[in-house]
């Protein structure tokens, strides 16, 4: 028995081999096609209304109109009060109307990993575009705050369930050594969605007293366009074999790759569907992602990088970008200069980023990132402790040049590196039996930590002060740590081989093992 055993697991391994070898060969011919650069582009639209969502909600804080309707203590508290500049709209109950957004996407994406599981990625990005009308006409509509919190918290829902399914499918459709690019087409969306949200607000603060519905009411056209688009992009190839749907999906591969002889990568899918056999359910892959040895580097991944993108410090320089640009000169028209210039040196940026990611490597870019995003926080920091005293309006000149050059190189660090990267990389690092359970670990932890710090980034502004810059600053240097000790390159490297980079790694190479060896259950 032992030996005939043997002999099966030998022969096993030997074909899986020969499918590898193949489907790697195939994969290194791999070429974009047309088609995959549409699907991509469909889908990524799906950020324009994230990027737009994260946005309106700041500006929206600022307008008269809508805090007197429906906040008129922070009204009166921002006209009366003679607090200094970091305490003008600390207030708890108003914080709620951003962080319920992130508050409402934590569940959702949960029932959006079971959705993708059963019923492809097509469907979630589907319920995603149907939350995202509903919240958006509520929204628009409301009279009191109950609707408008009832409004944010089913955008929130739509977030959930987009942030789920939109980078695995990209990530599943995309040829390995142009994944980087295009999911970087998906923040090219999300930095357009910003800056779009930016400028309604602009526009939408001199319109009294209902301006602030159009900023909300805006949000129904990219929702409408993600509904459409789910409607019309192919499933991908994985989930289809992952649903017993073969002939499908060899139509599908045949499509995105351009090619009839897709047969090495269909073979390398079913090997992992059927190696993936044993994730029977949902809570099944929860459990193996949590509990077995073998997915410790990919968990560790999947919870880190999304925490170290919200306390990056981004949300810091977006909330106070238009009060930088005041400080700075601007005056009255701060707001839309932040906009213009902070969207254009994010979408520049981004856009340039398309063309190198997968050549330079995630490494490098996270750790030049990390560089200079703590350079220019500790500069304006340093600038906001030594002249913003009190109630200050302005910066001298030259203070001020610098302060803007600072707020510029640190969004130009961001959105090229931990931006979309934490999105990316634990994507790429999850085993396919629990990619759609690991995704949604993801959305949830940065969707938690996006949430705290919505909740707690006013308050912890008046607290600090300059300081909150110093602080995260700080986790600037840990996020680089992380990145030289424990985090392994994954540029170009196919999805079916992932599990050879934990094994190569110096760290990680100890803490997993390869699901072949004897000790495969050992926990």
């Amino acid at each position: 028995m032992e030996s005939g055993a043997a002999v099966c697991a030998s022969s096993s391994s030997a074909e899986t081999g020969t499918l590898s070898i193949r489907s790697a060969v195939q994969r290194s011919e791999a070429r974009i096609t047309a088609y995959v650069v549409l699907m991509c582009i469909m889908v990524g639209s799906g950020g324009l209304i994230y990027g737009y969502d994260l946005v309106i909600a700041g500006g929206m804080s600022i307008m008269d109109d809508f805090l007197i309707k429906f906040y008129p203590d922070v009204h009166k508290h921002k006209i009366n009060a003679k607090e200094d500049n970091y305490c003008k709209y600390d207030n708890q109950v108003f914080q709620l109307f951003s962080s319920s957004l992130y508050l409402a996407a934590l569940p959702a994406t949960f029932f959006a990993s079971a959705v993708s599981e059963k019923l492809g990625r097509k469907v979630s990005m589907l319920l995603a575009g149907l939350f995202f009308i509903c919240g958006t006409i509520i929204g628009t509509v409301s009279q009191n705050l109950a609707m408008i919190i009832t409004g944010r918290s089913l955008l929130g829902c739509g977030i959930g369930f987009s942030l789920q399914a939109i980078p695995m499918y990209l990530v599943e459709i995309a040829p390995p050594n142009m994944r980087g690019m295009l999911n970087m087409l998906c923040t090219v969306y999300v930095v357009i969605g910003a800056m779009s949200g930016n400028i309604v607000n602009y526009v939408a603060d001199k319109l009294h007293p209902s301006g602030w519905r159009l900023s909300l009411g805006v949000a129904g056209l990219p929702a409408l366009l993600l509904t459409l688009c789910s409607l019309i992009v192919v499933e991908t190839p994985t989930s289809l074999v992952q649903r017993g749907k073969l002939e499908e999906a060899k139509e599908v591969l045949q499509k995105i790759r351009g090619s009839r002889d897709i047969f090495g990568e269909l073979d390398e899918l079913v090997a992992q569907a059927e190696r993936s056999r044993g994730t029977a359910s949902s809570w099944e892959a929860y459990k193996q992602l949590f509990c077995e040895r073998r997915h410790r580097g990919e968990l560790v991944v999947a919870c880190l990088l999304p925490f170290f993108q919200q306390v990056a410090g981004n949300d810091a320089i977006l909330f106070y970008g238009p009060f930088l640009f005041k400080l700075a000169g601007f005056g009255d028209q701060a707001s839309l200069y932040s906009a213009i210039i902070i969207g254009t040196v994010c979408l520049l940026t981004v856009s340039a980023s398309l063309f190198f990611i997968d050549k330079v490597g995630r490494r490098h870019l996270l750790l030049v990132a990390c560089i200079f995003m703590v350079s220019t926080q500790v500069v304006i920091g340093s600038l906001f402790a030594a002249l913003l005293k009190g109630d200050a309006r302005k910066l001298p000149r030259a203070a001020g040049i610098t302060e803007v050059i600072m707020v510029c190189v640190f969004v130009m660090s961001f959105a090229g590196s931990i931006g979309p990267l934490a999105w990316l990389i634990p994507t790429e690092v999850l085993s396919q039996n629990v990619r759609s359970a690991g995704v949604s670990v993801v959305v949830f932890v940065n969707m938690l930590f996006k949430f705290l710090i919505a909740q707690t980034f006013l308050s912890m502004l008046c607290s600090f002060k300059f300081g909150v810059f110093f602080f995260f600053a700080g986790w600037g240097l840990v996020i680089a740590t992380f990145v030289i000790l424990f985090l392994p390159e994954t540029s170009n490297v196919p999805l079916s081989e992932m599990e050879n980079v934990w094994l190569s790694h110096w760290f990680w190479k100890n803490i997993v093992y390869r699901p072949s060896s004897p000790q495969q259950h050992q926990k």
